[in-house]
Formats: structure tokens, C-alpha cells, sequence
């Protein structure tokens, strides 16, 4: 996303043998064996950090550390493995990001940096070039030049591993689970051992599937994820649909757009808090950090709670979605610790951990260098949530949302984030919540998957002034109503 905002150009690469390019620090020895042929008895002390010591890994940490402290770069206080620089002109950063012995580079000239690596320091560097594939993700331009995440080269794999389990292909399906599809009900009879391992497999497959970028599956991945260790047969058929839902949506990726959303019909929410219990507070700004440099970003976020989403336990889901300008970077979907009766609360539940992560991802976006601009824009579908949390003189009747309900009203007085409402069929997070069906979500899962852009931003966004009357007279009354109510 940064790399696509900058103009940087995105390179991978791949160290061969890395654990051999650093010296160990343990005293090891062998006594040559008759296969050194004129060595034999003599003792051989080792001095490269070898494949399977203990302290391998962390030499070879030190060693590239020391590599890319040479070449400009510093390590980010968010992530050690991120390390980044000013570009020659000073006027934005580039990154590299590691994993192990992967590189991820953004850089406007990432071939010196490559280049410098081989020849100066002696790295044996391979598969280098223009970035095309990278821990299980596919990378390419769409035909108007924008940056495409596709998992699809991974999905085929996953699905092959099946053919391999079951002996067949999966069955094609258009969702993956059925909606209001409820597998905590299921009685059918206990697998064996052998369908367990299966369904641990698939499971920590699908997994890695959502990590990559098919947020699509997240809740129904999260749903059947509690079975693990004693599936039934009715769970591992429900799994099995969620792969035939994969081998039907190969095609989805997401799509960088790096263009601003526009929110310039959103009303200003500058009330008078002086009077308020909060007093004087406001967004710490880290002093370490270095200084922003780049284009903006803009930071949105999404959140939707499914009451009673697990009907044995009544525990609620929250969904929290998370984009950069118009590119979604980051999804969560949970079931609550806590069980609440109505709407109002679960929703109030899910606007508290939609508001702690705006709180991390600004931190680390500093910690980054990226300029951000204003606070973050959080869209919740629960019109009684969205007025109590923003309106100074709501008053609160239920008492257990109180730490929620407090930690949202104060991230807005220290103007952290502006709290809107939107209609359901507007909210993205909605994908995360539940089980969806297809008709329901299809133009959320087309402008985040299929044909990104070509629907409006934001289908429903309206000002409280223009639904204030639909509210009840007293916010008295209204805090203690459900959705239902």
C-alpha cells in the first residue's frame, strides 16, 4: 500500500543458504570421520552458524542487522524485521521488510540495493526481480496499473491438497457456509482420528487462506475453528463447502487503491465536551517517531457485532474491517468475551475494539513515517450506538457497557476518531459478521474482491441531522432499546 502510495517500486528476493552467512557463537566441535579422507581424526571446530543450532537464527538475525544497518536503513519500533530510510531526495521512505531469509523491497532503485547485497556483502540473492510472489501471494498490475493481491496460486495449491485427502474435488458452491448457519447445533456422529488430522489441516489451511486476503471466509473460518479437536461429520461437510466456495472464487484479490475516499458530505462532530466527565484529553502523539514524510493516508474503519452469532453460549461476534485510503488492509472478526442481551450492547462491545485499533494501527503508522491525515472515520450501522457514543448529553442506563461505552466517547473527545453511521447494506464489515447470504453482500464482495471501483465508495452515508428525528425523544430511552425494540 505504501510502496503503491509513494511511487516506490516493489522488489522480492530471496537468500540462499542464509543461516551460512553469519558465524556462530558456540563452541562446537567434530573429530572427522573416514568421509574427510586425509582429515579423518583430525577435530574440526565449526565457525559458520549451521542448519540446525540452536542460535542459528539469531546470528543470522544479527548478521543481516548489521547489513542493513550499513546500507542507511533503521529498524521500525513497531516491527524489528521493518527497516526503512529516507530516499536520496528526503521528501518520503523506503522499506524493506523481512521475513526470515525473504526480502520485501520499496525502494525507488530496488536493483542497487539488490546489486549491493550480491557484490558488497557476498549474499548469494535469488528469484530477485520485480515483485511477482511473496509467502503464498500472487502480485501483478491490473490492466489500468493497479497493484492486485491475489492468494489465487496458494487457493490452487490448498485445493489440490484436497483432491489429495478426499480423492476428489470439492463440490462448487457460491457461499461458503449457509446463512444463519449455526454449526455449534450440529449432533451428527464424532469423526475418527483420521478425519481429525484432515480437519486440523484444512482448517490451519483456510487459515492462512484468510492471512493472505480472503477475508470473505473469516467468520465462517472462525466459526468452525472451535471443532478442532473433536469435529463431527456435519463439521467437516461444512468445511469442505468453504473449499468449494474457494475453488469457485480462485479469481478474488484485492486491489490497491490508493485514491483518497471522499467524506466531504460527513458533518463536523466539533461538540462542546468541557463540561463532560473526560476533561482535557488528547491522542499521545509518540516523540520518537520519525518525522512523517510521503503522500497522506486516510484511515477508515468498519465495525458490526452479530448478536447471539453462537446459540449455545449467546456470545456475540464483533467484525472490525480496516482500510487506507480505499484499500482494505487489515480485518478481525471474534467472538465477545463478554454475553449481552441486545443489540445495543454487543454493538457497543464491537465499537470499543474498533476503536483500540485505530489507537495501534496510528502508533505504528508513525512509527513508519506516513503522514495521516485527521482522525480516523469509524462506520457502525446501530443508530442508538453512533448517537450515544457521539452526542455529549446521551446518557447511559446499562451499566455493564459502561467501560465500553466511556473508552468510545473519549477516543472521540480526544478527537482520535468521528463516529458516523451508515446503512447495513453500506457497512464492509458486515462480510465479517455473520453468515452471509450471496445477495445480501454481492456489491460489498464486488468492490472488495471482483470489480473493485466500479461501485460507489459508500452507498448510504447520512449526517445525524437528517435521521435525528427518526430517534426516540429521551436519549434516557433510547440507550436502554435494542435494534429489535
Amino acid at each position: 500500500m505504501l510502496a503503491k502510495l509513494n511511487d516506490l517500486e516493489l522488489w522480492g528476493a530471496d537468500i540462499g543458504n542464509a543461516y551460512l552467512e553469519a558465524f556462530t557463537d558456540e563452541k562446537l566441535y567434530i573429530i572427522a570421520g573416514p568421509e574427510f579422507e586425509e582429515l579423518e581424526g583430525h577435530i574440526l571446530i565449526f565457525h559458520k552458524a549451521l542448519y540446525g543450532l540452536k542460535s542459528s537464527g539469531l546470528r543470522w538475525s544479527e548478521r543481516l542487522h548489521d547489513i542493513m544497518k550499513d546500507l542507511g536503513f533503521l529498524p521500525s519500533k513497531v516491527d524489528p524485521y521493518i527497516w526503512y530510510r529516507e530516499n536520496k531526495d528526503g521528501t518520503k521512505y523506503e522499506y524493506v521488510a523481512i521475513y526470515v531469509d525473504d526480502l520485501l523491497i520499496a525502494m525507488e532503485n530496488p536493483k542497487e540495493m539488490v546489486d549491493q547485497l550480491k557484490e558488497k556483502f557476498k549474499l548469494k540473492i535469488k528469484e530477485d526481480g520485480p515483485l511477482e510472489y511473496h509467502l503464498g501471494c500472487n502480485y501483478y498490475l491490473d490492466p489500468d496499473g493497479t497493484l492486485v493481491a491475489s492468494p489465487r496460486k496458494y487457493v490452487s495449491k490448498i485445493l489440490e491438497a484436497y483432491k489429495n485427502m478426499f480423492g476428489e474435488d470439492p463440490k462448487a458452491s457460491k457461499l461458503p457456509l449457509d446463512k444463519n448457519n449455526h454449526p455449534e447445533l450440529d449432533n451428527s456422529e464424532l469423526v475418527g482420528p483420521d478425519q481429525i488430522q484432515k480437519y486440523m489441516t484444512m482448517i490451519g489451511q483456510l487459515q492462512w487462506a484468510v492471512t493472505l486476503g480472503r477475508f470473505d471466509i473469516l467468520s465462517q473460518v472462525v466459526s468452525m475453528s472451535q471443532f478442532r479437536l473433536a469435529p463431527r461429520a456435519g463439521h467437516v461437510a461444512r468445511v469442505k463447502k468453504i473449499f468449494g466456495y474457494l475453488s469457485k472464487t480462485k479469481h478474488y484479490a484485492i486491489r490497491f487503491r490508493t485514491d483518497k475516499p471522499d467524506y466531504s458530505n460527513l458533518p463536523d462532530q466539533d461538540y462542546d465536551w468541557c463540561r463532560s466527565v473526560y476533561g482535557d484529553v488528547h491522542e499521545e502523539i509518540p516523540e520518537d517517531a520519525p518525522k512523517p514524510l510521503g503522500k497522506p493516508v486516510v484511515h477508515s474503519v468498519y465495525l458490526d457485532a452479530n448478536l447471539f452469532h453462537h446459540i449455545v453460549t449467546r456470545r456475540a461476534l464483533t467484525a472490525v474491517l480496516h482500510f487506507l485510503n480505499m484499500t482494505p488492509i487489515d480485518w478481525y472478526s471474534k467472538r465477545q468475551a463478554t454475553v449481552e442481551t441486545a443489540t445495543y450492547g454487543s454493538e457497543f462491545v464491537a465499537a470499543k475494539t474498533a476503536t483500540e485499533q485505530p489507537i495501534d494501527l496510528s502508533g505504528t503508522l508513525q512509527y513508519l513515517g506516513v503522514p495521516i491525515v485527521k482522525q480516523t472515520y469509524m462506520f457502525g450501522d446501530n443508530k442508538p450506538v453512533v448517537t450515544s457514543g457521539t452526542l455529549p448529553h446521551s446518557i447511559l442506563n446499562k451499566r455493564h457497557n459502561a467501560l465500553a461505552y466511556h473508552h468510545v466517547r473519549e477516543a472521540i473527545v480526544a478527537k482520535i476518531i468521528l463516529f458516523y453511521w451508515i446503512e447495513s447494506k453500506a457497512n464492509k464489515a458486515d462480510i465479517l459478521s455473520k453468515h452471509w447470504d450471496h445477495a445480501s453482500v454481492s456489491d460489498i464482495i464486488q468492490q472488495l474482491f471482483d470489480f473493485w471501483g466500479k461501485l460507489p465508495w459508500h452507498n448510504s452515508i447520512q449526517p445525524i441531522e437528517k435521521w435525528s428525528d427518526m430517534i426516540p425523544s429521551t436519549l434516557e430511552s433510547l440507550g436502554s432499546q435494542s435494534d429489535d425494540t
